[in-house]
């Protein structure tokens, strides 16, 4: 499927700009060992992350994807993990290579950025700021900025109605399942990155428009604006 050139792109952060498992990981582990639970380790917690820092908070309790822990315990560990990571948002976790030649060949070109993620604004905005790219975008659409969260079209619908730009004129970046189902049910393009966070899962079989190694292979793969 051939791209239309957007007049808007919007990137998903966890997994697509920003490789922040290793302060999730880190920030399991320690939460684990304050409630007297066995750690996880990164590998694990890279399998778990996509869905929410409440999802992996679940998912580190019972030690698997699917699942429900005690509320009780849930009740317990959500807010020693939300302290331990506001401390170890971003000092571990890079963005992933091309990411910085990217939005700026993306800038250079006149593309209008934005940034929607399921993180919550109080973890994404510090971290956005701490890797040098919280300036590159013009909307940031944070996890708690709306009721809903991708896979649900809203906090892309939203992005696009205070840009004032049309659906169908807008290309959504991301890693997962949720950013391909978002982006197909808001009308946008999708492009997804062979790295990142989809649960073990080849993102090729959501069938993304198309599928890149890096973001700066992104502007080459988009019609040149018409004179």
């Amino acid at each position: 499927m051939s791209l239309k050139r957007p007049r808007m792109i919007l990137i998903d952060l966890d997994g697509t700009l920003i490789d922040s498992v290793p302060d999730l990981a880190y920030s399991v582990d320690a939460m684990m060992r304050e409630l007297g639970l066995p750690e996880r380790g990164e590998a694990a917690v890279r399998n778990w992350v996509g869905n929410g820092v409440e999802r992996l908070v679940k998912r580190a309790l019972i030690n698997a994807l699917d699942g429900e822990p005690d509320p009780e315990a849930f009740e317990r560990a959500l807010p020693v993990f939300m302290r331990i990571y506001q401390e170890n948002t971003a000092g571990r976790s890079p963005l992933y290579p091309g990411v910085r030649e990217g939005l700026d060949q993306l800038k250079a070109a006149g593309y209008r950025l934005g940034c929607v993620t399921n993180k919550a604004e109080r973890f994404t905005v510090p971290l956005l700021r701490e890797k040098g790219i919280l300036d590159d975008f013009e909307i940031v659409v944070a996890g708690d900025a709306l009721p809903q969260k991708k896979p649900d079209p809203a906090p892309l619908l939203h992005a696009a109605n205070e840009l004032g730009v049309d659906p169908s004129e807008s290309l959504m970046v991301g890693d997962s399942k949720s950013d391909v189902k978002a982006a197909r049910a808001a009308g946008f393009q999708i492009v997804c990155m062979t790295y990142g966070y989809n649960h073990g899962d080849d993102i090729r079989d959501e069938n993304p428009d198309a599928v890149l190694d890096r973001l700066d292979e992104l502007p080459d793969l988009l019609p040149a604006r018409a004179a």
